[in-house]
């Protein structure tokens, strides 16, 4: 499957640059995989698309401020960092802008003179010190931090906004969920954006079930796919948690043939991977579209392209996404290629905004 299958040509203008508002007065178009048919919408009007009894699955990961700016030790040349995953005690996963940033270099990040006297500061700590341990596959860097950082990063920190988006942002809550609560993501689950207190708890009224999981999203969101042939390209892997009452709630929602809708890619895969752990402690015969749910906790390398066979997902809402990403082809794998195709080309001729800031998709 070739990679440039999945690109096209967008015009920079539809690329949204601020958050509209209020959140859900952004723009919907539905798909129908069944019919083909689209209609176009604001997300003010999902409830007409609901039924009593189906489950919105949320991802209620929350952004950190992940990208920090720091200098090289003793050299004091700048250095730029955008922390992707944990992965030990003090380990972490980052990108890095900057020159020669090689295995052994010192980094500092903070107020080294305002560290040595944190008796008088109301900070405990303004410096962070680490150093670079190795390199990854993807490019990135391996840096182990002398103290946790995460208690740091509120200070230090600054909300990674994706490449594309160049208008800075006045209230760094409006790259969060509203129901953004476990932090650990590097970028927001776009797809929940759209949601509003109001607009919840209206849909709540209806009959309609909320269920949260967690993904903290990583590197796969911020690069294209890089390979010519899609089945040559290696996910980046990511953490992601189904909690075991969420798991008997979307069981439930199975046996009673209730729908279970995906807010967003992230927790598609989040369900997906459970699904797939729970095929592993059925017997080997049994068709993995009955097995169930069952509760995960750990990384997931799940790759969805076009050709996967989706057990755990009836719908999805999800936003319009860059050319040539995981997060079309999993999109395209979902509601058919061609139709996703048609589907992008409308909302460009109608002059929908794209990507994270952007309008959104349910695709039934």
């Amino acid at each position: 499957m070739k990679t440039s299958d999945f690109d096209y040509k967008l015009p920079e203008s539809l690329i949204a640059q601020t958050p509209i508002e209020p959140r859900d007065a952004s723009r919907l178009m539905v798909l129908d995989r069944r019919t083909g048919t689209i209609e176009h919408r604001h997300f003010r009007d999902i409830l007409d698309y609901l039924q009593p009894g189906d489950v919105l699955v949320c991802n209620e990961s929350r952004v950190i401020p992940a990208r920090l700016y720091g200098h090289k030790s003793p050299s004091g040349g700048k250095v730029e960092l955008l922390l992707i995953a944990k992965r030990g005690e003090n380990l972490w996963e980052a990108l890095v802008r900057g020159r020669k940033v090689k295995v052994g270099t010192r980094i500092g990040i903070g107020d080294r003179d305002r560290d040595r006297d944190r008796e008088l500061s109301p900070v405990p700590y303004t410096y962070i010190a680490g150093e670079v341990m190795g390199e990854t596959e993807a490019g990135g860097r391996l840096i182990r931090f002398d103290r946790a950082i995460e208690s740091l990063l509120d200070d230090l920190g600054v909300m990674p906004l994706p490449p594309y988006i160049h208008e800075p942002l006045s209230d760094a809550e409006r790259y969060q969920t509203i129901y953004a609560r476990v932090r650990g993501s590097v970028a927001a689950p776009t797809a929940g954006l759209h949601f509003t207190p109001g607009l919840i708890d209206e849909i709540s009224r209806e009959g309609v079930e909320f269920a949260f999981v967690v993904l903290h999203i990583g590197l796969d969101t911020f690069r294209p796919i890089k390979e010519g042939k899609v089945e040559d390209h290696r996910i980046h892997t990511e953490y992601c948690q189904l909690p075991s009452e969420v798991a008997d709630q979307l069981n439930r929602a199975r046996a009673e043939g209730r729908r279970i809708i995906a807010v967003g890619t992230t927790s598609v895969r989040v369900l997906e991977t459970a699904a797939q752990a729970g095929k592993q402690q059925t017997d080997a015969s049994a068709s993995l579209s009955t097995s169930l749910l069952v509760p995960y906790s750990g990384w997931t390398e799940l790759f969805i392209y076009p050709g996967y066979q989706f057990h755990a997902v009836d719908a999805l809402l999800t936003n319009f996404h860059l050319p040539r990403s995981t997060l079309l082809l999993l999109v395209a794998a979902f509601a058919g290629k061609d139709a996703i195709d048609r589907a992008y080309q409308e909302a460009i001729r109608k002059e929908y905004r794209f990507y994270s800031f952007g309008d959104c998709m349910l695709i039934l």
